[in-house]
């Protein structure tokens, strides 16, 4: 191999790259000339009499005879091209050229075209001749306005032009048939859409002279699955008829199209009338092949139309010519792999169009008559024996579902074929059927009209019929592996009769119906030959599932980076010489696909004059068209479908070029430098300008014949071939790059041949082997099944990877564009997939058991075998050599290595390219290296089972045997034995790669071994036992749920074992195994069979030292299932906990805290029947805080309860809304009943505060009623009154006595009635009673939440704990709940939190050593961001006290005699949490103490400017208070529920304020000011207006004060903003006096001081002018929550100002 690329020609290639050789001709005495050109050429294109260049750069070269040059050089010899210097500025990507014109396409998808144009392929009207380059617009009409389409190639013919856009959609112009278009008016001008293409995947175009050919990616499985249509897409006439006759149904298909061809939605033509209908034919491999279009023929059943199966053979009658066509045809080289049975392209006739009702309505005739008077109406004609179309076809149908009959039939032959197979489905043999078919064809050839007997008349010619058998006899073999591959592939293809599978009665009508038994036992004398007992008996076997050897679209990996296989060749124009390749000689105005090329994985197709070739991934050469001068590479006739060319063995053609009469071929011989081959017409010197056509006196080959100037070319890259030219593109060997990069492309289309030879002559002749599911077992068929998907997968891969290296070849030749470099993971991934198939089947004696079968098949010499092995041994046993043949595929990573390592030789070591060929090579060697050691492991593994002794078997041992484990090491030399094991036990250790097996037994028995245990590695961890103090060699294991401790007989057996199983643990684990020691914490999964807790379970997760910890997953058999994390194999931490109810069919979740195995802690469990919890729990156990709903707003008994738990019992302080009965009630709670002091108010305004016990009102208690009415004395039961008790009405009359009766029933008193006068005493009118006293203390309201609050902080009670400790709780607590946020396990934080998150982790400095200002502040900010994060303790508690604040007062709770309470409560919350912040901060002042005056420097004040203003404190506070540190926290969430209280309590008092404030408003300015008693001199002389000032005037109105107004409308913007305090609303009345003095002080003098006198009116003005709606509550609510340190200084004095007016304006007189 050295020394022929030494030798390879390089001294002979003066050129870099991309030169360029041209000849004539095959002969010996022909030498190519050279052409040179100042750049490399990268492509040619060739015309009749001129050619076009493509140089590097992008410029465009012409050279031969240029008619249409006109005044310009219109000769120009090949070896003196010129430039086209009208392309100049253009980078052009790519060239074609026709007969007499040329084309050019731009970088940026643009036409340019010039030459002839007399039929307008140039697409230029008015131009006969285009003498430049021209450019051309590909315009799409659909889009408005008309958008430019991007052209990726062209390719002309003799009179058209075709472009392939970048949409991978043809666009046509030009004249003739060969367009594609549906039109009559010719020639066209203008580019246009070839439709009937459209939605297809174009990949390449070619044009020959007057005919095209496009390569077409097959459709994906889902877009194949689409109904066929009822009308012609033309006409919108019916495409099939039913007639209706005594004794059959008459359905037709002979509908022709008047447009002349017509395109149906599979792709399929029809000829209209006066044309002989070609055959019909899939349009794709994804679609069903329906044959049953062709000439009616005159017999005994006029409607029923000849046909036959176009793969078993065809005969066209054409101008008195019978032309007989048959399966060696299609493939002169005998590879049959990808044919079919009843079509190239489809499984047979399974599928028809026909309407449902026609469907129903033939088969309900069907299941009434009788058939068996059709069988005697057979006419016997000499030999030819014909039975009723239907009854044979229905006879084949039921008895080889799938394959469609060769039998003269009409639709009704589908149409019947498609309900038997859609419903008894594949239950006979195809290799019977095929036999029995090829019975029915030859001795009785009427039937079937079998092409080979013409006519199927007797007497044919006798080698005709040998002919036949042989060729039937040479696809036994092989057609029942494509019939069940193509099966198996075409599931999704399939279309079922419409409503048929859904009409599942009409068809097991027909099956049951006695029609049906009695027509086969009409026919069963007449076949009784044909009918064997074993195919009879295999009717009822069940049938094998198949296995498709070609991947169903690709591999998904791969996608678009390799070129696609799965191709099909579409084909339409001129067909006199056969060159369209139906069949027949017939025209195609629209495309249509070849069928038996759908199979071939086709890569490139190419157009000569009129002959067409298509070479496939296999470099194959496929043939058809005319052969007037040899240029199809044989000789065979006819010539009207593909064909192979006839090359010798060996010889791997990559590139294929078509001249007018000739075919250049570029191939793979013996070396990997390229060969040339021609085949065609001999051109003689001299002779040039005869016809072409013409063939007398010229010499031709009869088959390709090898050139042999092409060694000295160099490495040539691409050809190509026009009129009757040849061109050839070399490069040359620099640093011996070409060499290696056509070596690595050799290697790989050679591979991919030995591959589909393995895959053609071995695994599929096994697959389909009779015996083979017997000899094998279910488990190793699926073995075997498995293991051919991953063959075909790799075999798949190898063939695309060939075709994009040789498509490199032909263009880029560059490492970069090495698709096995930039995306080698596709190849390791797949070749670790297959070695793991193969591994798995030896490991489980596949081999062994294949061994018999293939013994059966290939004969005890199996040649065929020991060749494709490339094994030289002799006798070897065939199971070995199996086992050598399906590893073989490894050998090749070596190759890749090796020449990705010779590749990288060529460049400079410190080259991108040198470190990405060095990469791929280390890549590929490593992965050869992995596999040879698993290889090594199987083996090793399979003869440890081989030899495995019998009498372990009866332990269950046997069933250890798995496909993927694999042995390492076992104990049965006795190196390791059990500590403290029994006198006769006897135990066996065996290390798996997945598993330790323990097997014990006692010594005595038969049977050694009685028990095993099997230890998973993932779950076992291994510690040296130290020498030292015992003087053993020990380990010990740890399992879940075992210990125990193996003793070995040596340091160095300890050793081997520690290593082993540390190893084997590792690889177990992460797949790499290169770990001395596994980690000890690990994820893993186990199913526990000990632990009484979780006996059963599984358990899926994170693992410490053989206990789960860390996140994990357990699952109960009774469907219970934990997700959470663990600690020491304890549910510990957050985790969610589902339990089914079967009672109920849901499930309890619980989703939370733990501790140790049980709730504890913070959670929410959702029950069963639809109550909810969130809360505490302890034990298990509700405990703590906690809210519990029942029920919902429609259900029977809603309520809500949200309080105290204990030990899962309501008790302690707690509020319960039962929202059926409309009442809350607000108390205390022993073991789930209201005991103790409470409130209840319902939604009727009944107000009850009292002593409660067993869960009744029962003792002393208050109740008031919506109208004021008060009852103060003892109750019996709930709203009972029962003993002494002073009842008072509304007007202050009361009762004093004894009461008894229901409240709002009707009561019984006995007692006084007291009417007070009006000149009682004071003493007298203080009977009105006060509300709270007999309710629950606001300290003792809520104390579980502040208690759990305490326990956060790691406090047992409140104050008592460590300072440090607690903010190190607090650290941890975020610090985990930051994690649980982050792996998706808690509540989503916003970013703003998050951040907030990041601060509060950190334990701030300022908590120790004395309070300044400064400090304060930081204080201050750090609360309110804890505060406002609901993971911080405070931030926790802050949002607790918020839900128990709205729960109690929102509502039915929204009454106006809670106010006092619930004042009282948030003055309880602010001192409780201002007790938590002096214990978080120690050296914070107490309640009223003074901090430090801060000093006076400048920089501390502009510290203390730049605190929140909106949050801060009014001035005077140099004072701590709790208010003025956390009511800016606090009440802006509070303050909804408590400002509503404040306005129904006001609401009386506010109503007056209002209408005085509507009725004094009403006033001009000048008119109020002197109502309310303003001074003259305080009055405004003019105002601002606009940024004018104008005048004050008698009508003026709300000019006066404007700023102040504004200023202290501000404080009402609480209602709609939560977000000012007590404080910031007296700061907004401060700012009001500064605006009114600043206003007045413009007009007086400096040194003006307010009296109150003076002042009180004009304030009192800018209040009526403000309009503030509650101001009775905004008053109410500062007097409550201010700050006592403020009361008695400047802002008391004005808050007092505000409060006189607001009383002022109640009591004010308009009169």
């Amino acid at each position: 191999m050295e020394s022929q690329r030494k030798s390879s020609g390089e001294e002979d290639s003066s050129g870099e790259r991309g030169s360029l050789h041209t000849w004539k001709g095959y002969s010996y005495s022909v030498t190519p000339e050279r052409v040179l050109l100042s750049r490399p050429v990268l492509q040619a294109a060739l015309g009749t009499r001129h050619g076009v260049l493509l140089v590097e750069g992008g410029q465009v070269y012409s050279f031969g005879e240029f008619p249409w040059k006109q005044s310009q050089v219109s000769v120009v010899g090949p070896l003196k091209p010129v430039l086209e210097s009208a392309l100049s500025g253009q980078r052009v990507v790519a060239v074609a050229a026709g007969s007499f014109h040329s084309g050019a396409v731009t970088e940026d998808g643009g036409v340019h075209m010039w030459g002839e144009n007399s039929f307008g392929q140039c697409g230029l009207s008015s131009l006969t001749v285009v003498p430049n380059p021209t450019p051309v617009a590909v315009l799409d009409p659909d889009t408005s306005p008309p958008h430019t389409i991007r052209v990726l190639e062209l390719a002309c013919g003799e009179q058209h032009s075709l472009a392939l856009s970048a949409q991978h959609e043809v666009w046509a112009w030009g004249s003739g048939c060969q367009l594609g278009l549906v039109t009559t008016i010719f020639p066209v001008w203008k580019p246009q859409k070839v439709e009937h293409l459209a939605g297809r995947h174009v990949l390449q175009v070619a044009c020959g002279a007057f005919h095209s050919l496009a390569l077409v990616r097959c459709l994906p499985p889902q877009e194949a699955r689409r109904p066929l249509p009822d009308k012609c897409g033309q006409c919108n006439q019916l495409l099939y008829t039913m007639t209706d006759k005594e004794d059959h149904v008459i359905i037709s298909d002979s509908h022709y199209c008047p447009l002349g061809v017509e395109l149906l939605a599979d792709g399929e033509a029809k000829l209209g009338p006066g044309r002989s209908p070609p055959l019909r034919l899939q349009s794709s491999p994804s679609e069903p092949l329906s044959s049953h279009t062709s000439a009616s023929a005159p017999g005994p059943h006029p409607s029923i139309t000849e046909h036959t199966d176009y793969e078993r053979g065809r005969t066209v009658a054409q101008n008195g010519e019978v032309l007989t066509t048959t399966d060696s045809d299609i493939s002169a080289a005998g590879t049959d792999s990808d044919r079919t049975v009843g079509g190239v392209g489809g499984a047979g006739s399974r599928n028809s169009p026909y309407p449902d009702q026609a469907v129903k309505e033939y088969l309900k005739k069907l299941s009434d008559t009788s058939l068996a008077e059709e069988t005697v109406k057979m006419t016997i004609a000499g030999a030819s024996f014909q039975p009723p179309a239907d009854s044979l076809d229905l006879l084949t149908s039921d008895l080889i579902p799938g394959v469609m009959p060769v039998t003269t039939s009409s639709a009704l032959n589908s149409l019947v074929s498609s309900c038997a197979s859609a419903v008894v489905g594949r239950v006979v043999s195809t290799c019977e059927a095929l036999s029995l078919k090829k019975r029915i064809n030859y001795y009785y050839p009427g039937v079937g009209g079998v092409a080979g007997v013409p006519g199927g008349v007797p007497g044919g010619p006798a080698e005709e019929r040998v002919r036949l058998e042989e060729s039937m006899q040479g696809k036994k073999s092989c057609s029942t592996g494509d019939i069940r591959e193509e099966e198996a592939e075409g599931l999704s293809r399939r279309l079922s009769l419409p409503g048929l599978l859904s009409q599942g009665r009409y068809a097991v009508r027909l099956l049951s119906s006695t029609s049906a038994h009695r027509l086969l036992s009409s026919l069963s004398s007449s076949y009784t030959l044909m009918l064997s007992p074993r195919l009879l008996r295999r009717a009822s076997r069940p049938r094998v599932r198949a296995v498709p050897l070609t991947p169903v679209g690709g591999l998904p990996e791969a996608g678009e980076l390799l070129p696609s296989l799965q191709t099909e060749v579409w084909s339409w124009g001129r067909g006199e010489e056969g060159q369209l390749g139906h069949g027949d000689n017939l025209p195609r105005l629209q495309p249509l696909c070849i069928k038996c090329l759908s199979s071939k994985e086709v890569v490139l197709v190419a157009a000569g004059a009129h002959h067409s070739l298509a070479l496939t991934a296999q470099s194959q050469v496929f043939s058809w068209g005319s052969n007037s001068s040899g240029q199809l590479g044989h000789m065979d006739c006819p010539t009207t479908i593909p064909r192979l060319a006839k090359l010798s063995e060996g010889i791997r053609v990559w590139d294929v070029g078509a001249g007018v009469q000739h075919t250049l071929l570029l191939a793979d011989g013996d070396c990997y430098q390229p060969i040339l081959y021609y085949s065609g017409q001999q051109v003689i010197e001299g002779a040039q300008d005869a016809p072409q056509d013409q063939t007398e006196g010229y010499s031709y080959t009869q088959q390709p014949v090898l050139l042999p100037f092409c060694m000295n070319l160099g490495y040539v890259s691409a050809v190509f071939a026009g009129g009757q030219s040849c061109v050839a593109l070399a490069d040359r060997n620099v640093m011996g790059f070409s060499a290696s990069l056509h070596e690595l492309a050799t290697a790989e289309r050679k591979f991919y041949c030995k591959l589909s030879s393995v895959k053609n002559h071995i695994l599929r002749p096994l697959l389909d082997l009779e015996s083979l599911s017997t000899a094998l077992g279910p488990a190793s068929t699926v073995m075997l099944q498995s293991l051919a998907r991953c063959y075909s997968r790799l075999c798949h891969l190898t063939g695309q990877h060939s075709a994009s290296l040789t498509a490199n070849l032909r263009r880029r030749r560059e490492v970069k564009s090495l698709v096995m470099l930039e995306h080698a993971s596709i190849f390791l991934d797949t070749y670790n997939e297959y070695c793991c198939s193969v591994g798995n089947f030896l490991v489980m004696g596949g081999f062994q058991a294949l061994a018999k079968p293939s013994l059966d098949f290939f004969g005890k010499c199996p040649e065929l075998l020991q060749r494709l092995a490339e094994s030289s041994e002799e006798n070897i046993p065939l199971s070995d050599l199996l086992v050598t043949l399906f590893y073989l595929p490894m050998r090749h990573l070596h190759e890749y290595g090796r020449l990705l390592l010779k590749l990288g030789t060529c460049f400079e070591v410190s080259s991108v390219d040198y470190q990405k060929l060095q990469d791929g090579c280390s890549k590929f060697e490593a992965l050869a290296l992995h596999l040879k050691r698993r290889r090594k492991e199987a083996e090793y593994t399979y003869h440890f089972w081989k030899s495995f002794p019998g009498k372990m078997t009866v332990s269950g041992l046997d069933s250890l045997r798995k496909p993927h484990r694999r042995l390492i090491c076992e104990s049965s030399n006795k190196a390791l034995t059990l500590q403290n094991s029994g006198r006769f036990s006897v135990n066996w250790f065996i290390l798996f790669n997945d598993a330790l097996v323990h097997a014990q037994g006692v010594v005595p028995y038969k049977s050694l071994f009685s028990t095993h245990h099997v230890f998973p590695l993932a779950t076992l961890w291994v510690e040296p036992i130290p020498e030292e103090n015992t003087g053993l060699y020990g380990l010990k294991l740890i399992s879940p749920e075992e210990t125990f401790t193996l003793l070995a007989c040596s340091s160095m057996e300890k050793a081997k074992w520690l290593r082993s199983i540390n190893q084997a643990v590792d690889q177990a684990m992460s797949g790499a195994g290169q770990r001395a020691e596994p980690p000890i914490s690990r994820t893993a999964s186990y199913t526990f069979y000990k632990d009484s807790r979780l006996k059963e379970a599984t358990y899926e997760g994170r693992w410490l030292a053989g206990k789960p910890n860390g996140r994990g997953m357990v699952k109960w058999l009774d469907g219970r299932i934990y997700t959470g994390t663990f600690k020491n194999g304890l549910e510990d931490g957050f985790g969610d906990y589902v339990i089914p109810s079967k009672t109920l069919n849901l499930n309890d979740h619980y989703q939370g805290h733990w501790k140790e195995g049980k709730m504890h802690g913070i959670g929410t469990y959702k029950y069963a029947t639809g109550e909810l919890y969130e809360g505490s729990f302890q034990d298990n156990m509700r405990h703590g805080h906690g809210m519990l709903r029942s029920g919902t707003l429609n259900s029977s008994s809603p309520s809500v309860f949200i309080g105290q738990w204990v030990h899962d019992k309501k008790t302690g302080y707690g509020v319960f809304d039962d929202i059926t009965r409309g009442e809350k009630y607000m108390g205390m709670w022993q073991d789930d009943q209201r005991q103790g002091t409470g409130v209840i108010v319902t939604q009727f305004g009944l107000y009850y505060e009292g002593a409660f016990n067993n869960n009744k009102m029962q003792g002393t208690g208050v109740l008031l009623s919506e109208d004021n009415t008060t009852y103060e004395g003892e109750f019996s039961e709930d709203w009972t009154l029962n003993g002494k008790g002073v009842l008072t009405m509304a007007n202050g009359d009361y009762f004093e006595g004894s009461f008894t009766g229901e409240w709002g029933s009707g009561l019984k008193v006995t007692g006084s009635f007291f009417k007070p006068n009006l000149y009682d005493s004071d003493g007298d009118k203080g009977r009105a009673v006060k509300l709270g006293r007999l309710a629950v203390r606001p300290e003792e309201k809520w104390r579980a939440v502040f208690e759990e609050c305490w326990m956060r902080l790691g406090c047992e009670a409140p104050g008592q704990g460590e300072n440090q400790r607690a903010w190190e709780n607090i650290a941890v607590a975020l610090t985990t709940s930051r994690r649980r946020h982050r792996d998706g396990s808690e509540m989503n934080l916003s970013r703003t939190h998050n951040r907030t998150l990041g601060s509060l982790e950190f334990i701030p400095q300022q908590h120790v050593g004395p309070v300044t200002m400064e400090k304060y502040d930081r204080i201050r900010h750090s609360l309110i961001k804890a505060c406002d994060m609901p993971l911080h303790p405070l931030g926790m508690l802050m949002e607790t006290l918020v839900a128990v604040y709205r729960m109690t007062y929102v509502g039915v709770g929204a009454n106006r005699r809670l106010l006092l309470q619930a004042v009282n409560e948030i003055m309880s919350y602010l001192a409780r949490i201002f007790q938590l912040v002096r214990f978080l901060f120690p050296d914070l002042p107490e309640e009223g103490g003074a901090i430090p005056e801060p000093s006076s420097d400048p920089q501390d004040k502009k510290d203390s400017n730049c605190a929140d203003t909106q949050l801060e404190s009014p001035k005077p506070g140099r004072v701590v208070s709790s208010s003025a540190l956390l009511l800016p926290v606090l009440l802006p969430r509070l303050y909804p529920p408590l400002f509503t209280l404040y306005a129904l309590e006001k609401e009386r008092e506010d109503d007056v304020y209002w209408e005085c404030v509507l009725r004094l408003n009403k006033q001009p300015d000048m008119a109020l000011l002197a109502f309310l008693g303003v001074q003259h001199k305080f009055w405004p002389v003019s105002v601002p207006v606009l940024g004018e000032k104008t005048e004050v005037v008698s009508s003026t109105k709300d000019a006066c004060f404007a700023s102040a107004t504004e200023t202290l409308q501000q404080i009402r913007q609480f209602v709609f903003s939560t977000t000012f305090t007590p404080s910031d609303k007296l700061q907004v009345i401060q700012l009001t006096f500064e605006e009114i003095t600043k206003e007045v002080m413009s007009s007086l003098e400096d040194n003006f001081l307010w009296s109150m006198d003076d002042l009180f009116p004009v304030f009192l003005y800018v209040v009526l002018r403000a309009r503030i709606r509650n101001l009775g509550s905004e008053v109410s609510l500062i007097e409550d929550l201010m700050d006592p340190c403020v009361q008695h200084g400047e802002h008391g004095i004005m808050f007092t100002t505000l409060k006189a007016c607001y009383y002022q304006i109640q009591h004010e007189k308009t009169t």
